[in-house]
């Protein structure tokens, strides 16, 4: 598992990290040229005041005199009505050379920060220090494995060839890259916002100036009182202006110097998180560390070599890499895989696992859970790994499980152990593995280890339950899976509209292109063709900086040429606020993944379709799509009718076409004050006759709106002598909860 995760992040952005190290090394040697070049004073020997006072005898209209973090001191000035600036010497006072940034050194560092490509390409190289980053702290940890522990990493590596080399650069250069990864993250995040940037608290300008006669700037006292070390910067006052100030910027703080008294005014130290922010840039950059710039620069210029080395290395091991064995029959397995899964996620840890356990000699058969079997013969063990979908239901593979184990006749030496997979932040983590774990047991099946969730597809988490289970069995399995992120398109925002800013619900409508290239819609990697979906799939989004991906019910079908989905902005939503804040033109990397299990009954029945906020997307997009114009209401809540009534003026032409039947709103916050399930107990005659007459039950939201609708539903249909679950058991009542 940690080879992988140390390999595929190199793997996918190895080229881009190389532009960016190469780059980087370029830059690392621009301080140590500037140092070369400067003339440094020793300490003490100058102060500011002396130098302003030579300075401005060969500059008589200096404007700003500079320090740079390398020492060399530049003068702005005007002469002849023609603005100018010069490299001096600190000592004398003297013009050593005209002063302009370098081209090549711009070109190289717009190249490293932003790939030419401005914020789209500063995001990108964030990203990538993420990846360096994770490349670093994984290759530290593979190392000291290979050690045989932290206290041997600078023991002699034995081994020869690719890996060899591969081990003893990385060890070499590891820690210039950790750090350069660190600061890079650190930066980036700031650039995005999502890291706060130390306020910028500068002195206010002085209530009192003495107004004097000016006097020289080599006598001013509070400019006598600063050594030339410590100076960033001196602005001048204004030519013929005694009310205006010296402005000074040092490496402690900044304040104003009266120009007649020489008096220091109104000083403001340097801030704590300004400070902490200063050092990082320059452990980044080298500026003002020349030294350590060079260092930097020769760690990052191994990373070529390690990426040739990692690639080589990577490929050799696939190469070698034999064949899984072929899935043993029902019937002759001696050890029974059984897995749950709405996207298919589930299926490769399931395989690995798989893998596993036929390589140590098991008779291993995988299958859905929907095809479990009567009964297995020859079989002592039965894995369960699951998902769960929504608000704590079955995946797409596993619908039919509960049914089939009341069919189920399990031999008495048959023992079982359930893994479930989901995401910790919702409150039904892992429900429907626990239902499962119950139900097993509650056929009497012994465990052969109690169930254990794992949080976000974490292949750490299943390494261990795998190290569990191998110990448990008599045998090691060693399972090491990292899966694979999803083939991705890359959208392009070309139209929004933004609801419910006045009722503290910011939700927009979001609509994105296809990019296309070369006349082609481009589907990344490899396919031309735009993925298929339908409104109600799901469209997954990894936000800057993120880890797991989030997941927007679309809105549109693939036919009606835009992706579509309707975000509201969360509160410290990481994804929901960087979803809110694009711009038409800004692209995004996100993936489809299809989600059949919430969807419209086809047929003239009719569909009654209930929703909340933003939950009304897929709603909206299934009313779109009904060209044959059968029977479909809506019941949707928002909070103000003049501020968040999204998808209004669609609705009322859907209403005039006849794709929408009934069009029932309810607003929290208006004179009525009630919710969309109050709605429904208001029309509870309409409700329960279409019930009966057939209908289908679609709800789309959150958890605690659909939680409010099931109990509605559920005594509206006592009448009846039905009730949700029931509904739900003939595919007629379909949740799609967040």
């Amino acid at each position: 598992m940690l080879r992988k995760f140390h390999g595929l992040p190199g793997l996918f952005a190895g080229l881009f990290l190389i532009v960016l190290s190469v780059t980087g090394a370029v830059l690392a040697l621009a301080p140590a040229l500037d140092r070369a070049s400067a003339v440094i004073p020793g300490a003490g020997q100058v102060s500011v005041a002396e130098l302003a006072g030579r300075i401005v005898a060969h500059y008589p209209q200096t404007e700003q005199i500079v320090r740079t973090y390398s020492g060399n001191v530049i003068v702005y000035y005007s002469r002849d009505g023609q603005a100018g600036a010069d490299l001096v010497n600190p000592l004398t006072g003297e013009g050593i050379a005209p002063y302009g940034s370098s081209a090549f050194f711009g070109w190289v560092k717009d190249l490293h920060r932003a790939f030419m490509l401005d914020d789209a390409g500063r995001a990108m190289a964030g990203v990538l220090a993420v990846f360096m980053l994770i490349l670093c702290i994984s290759g530290m940890f593979l190392l000291a494995r290979r050690t045989g522990g932290w206290a041997n990493l600078l023991r002699p590596l034995s081994g020869s060839g690719s890996k060899r080399i591969h081990a003893e650069l990385a060890r070499f250069a590891v820690l210039g890259l950790l750090l350069s990864a660190l600061t890079g993250t650190f930066m980036s995040a700031q650039r995005f916002g999502l890291l706060p940037e130390a306020p910028e608290i500068g002195p206010r300008f002085p209530a009192e100036v003495s107004g004097g006669q000016p006097a020289p700037v080599g006598s001013l006292k509070a400019l006598g009182n600063v050594d030339l070390g410590g100076l960033r910067e001196l602005v001048f006052p204004y030519p013929g202006d005694p009310q205006d100030v010296y402005s000074l910027t040092t490496s402690g703080g900044s304040g104003f110097v009266d120009q007649a008294t020489g008096e220091l005014l109104q000083y403001q130290p340097l801030a704590k998180g300004s400070v902490v922010q200063q050092w990082i840039v320059s452990l980044h950059t080298g500026e003002g560390l020349w030294w350590l710039g060079l260092i930097l620069g020769a760690a990052a210029l191994i990373v070529p070599v390690l990426s040739v080395t990692g690639i080589t290395i990577w490929w050799q091991r696939r190469r070698s890499s034999g064949k899984l064995p072929d899935n043993i029959g029902a019937a002759r397995a001696d050890t029974v895989i059984l897995v749950g899964s709405e996207g298919n996620t589930t299926w490769g840890f399931a395989r690995e696992l798989h893998a596993s356990l036929g390589k140590v000699g098991f008779k291993v058969h995988c299958s859905e859970m929907n095809a479990l079997a009567e009964h297995y013969p020859q079989a002592s063990r039965l894995f369960v790994l699951t998902s769960t979908y929504g608000d704590g239901d079955a995946p797409a593979s596993a619908r039919r499980f509960m049914a089939r184990l009341d069919n189920f006749r399990p031999g008495k030496a048959l023992t079982f152990a359930v893994l479930g997979f989901g995401d910790r932040q919702f409150p039904n983590f892992c429900k429907f593995a626990v239902d499962v774990d119950k139900a097993l047991a509650g056929k009497g099946l012994k465990r052969l280890h109690s169930i254990e969730r794992i949080d976000r597809c974490s292949t750490s988490q299943f390494s261990k339950w795998g190290d569990k289970i191998g110990q448990t069995i008599g045998t090691s399995l060693g399972l090491d899976y990292n899966p694979l992120p999803p083939a991705s398109v890359e959208l392009e925002l070309v139209e929004r509209a933004d609801y419910g800013l006045s009722v503290e619900a910011p939700t927009s409508i979001l609509r994105f292109k296809v990019v296309e290239q070369g006349g082609w819609r481009r589907y990344v990697p490899g396919n031309r063709k735009t993925p298929s979906f339908e409104a109600g799939d799901l469209l997954g989004v990894v936000p800057p900086n993120g880890q797991a991906p989030r997941f927007y019910s679309l809105a549109s079908s693939a036919t009606d040429g835009v992706v579509e989905i309707c975000v509201r902005k969360q509160p410290r939503g990481l994804c929901s606020g960087y979803l809110y804040e694009l711009k038409p033109g800004n692209r995004i990397s996100s993936f489809i993944r299809h989600n059949p299990g919430f969807r419209p009954a086809t047929g003239s029945n009719p569909v009654i379709l209930i929703g909340a906020g933003a939950g009304i997307g897929p709603l909206a997009g299934f009313i779109r799509k009904n060209a044959s114009r059968n029977p479909m209401y809506l019941y949707w809540g928002g909070r103000s009718s003049q501020s968040d009534f999204l998808y209004q003026p669609e609705l009322g032409r859907y209403l005039d076409d006849h794709r929408l039947t009934a069009l029932n709103t309810v607003f929290s916050r208006s004179d009525e004050r009630a919710y969309v399930q109050d709605k429904l107990k208001q029309d509870e005659s309409a409700v329960r006759q279409m019930v009966n007459a057939g209908a289908q039950i679609l709800v789309c939201g959150g958890k605690d709106m659909a939680a409010g609708v099931k109990q509605v539903i559920d005594e509206i249909l006592k009448p009846l002598a039905t009730d949700v679950e029931a509904l739900r058991a003939d595919g007629r009542y379909l949740e799609d909860v967040y």
